[in-house]
């Protein structure tokens, strides 16, 4: 799995990217990422991450219209790459194997 760890707030931006498909750019992704999971989250965090994930080859950006909710400024739209979409499918596979492995009774009540 060398080159291909991803972090946890890496994993949930490129998931955000994913759900928003043609609208992902930066203040729709910490929309999406503070309704989705009910924290805060800072646009310079998602900003670094985002810079990050397109160094990595997991994203693609371009720059989209102008609008006038952004006062005549164009947005930077992101995409998943075929690498974005690879690496998520392997974090899903690693994480949904570990699920598996966990004992049922662990889930049980009165286990430690």
């Amino acid at each position: 799995m060398k080159g291909t760890y991803l972090g946890e707030f890496e994993e949930l931006v490129l998931l955000a990217v994913g759900i928003l498909f043609d609208d992902a750019y930066g203040l729709a992704i910490v929309d999406e990422l503070e309704h989705k999971t009910g924290r805060p989250i800072m646009m310079s965090a998602v900003h670094k991450v985002l810079v990050r994930l397109e160094d990595k080859g997991y994203l693609k950006s371009r720059m989209g219209g102008a609008t006038q909710v952004r006062g005549g400024r164009d947005k930077r739209l992101y995409t998943l790459t075929a690498a974005g979409k690879k690496v998520l499918s392997q974090s899903r596979e690693l994480r949904n194997s570990m699920w598996r492995e966990v004992p049922k009774i662990v889930w049980e009540a009165g286990a430690l």
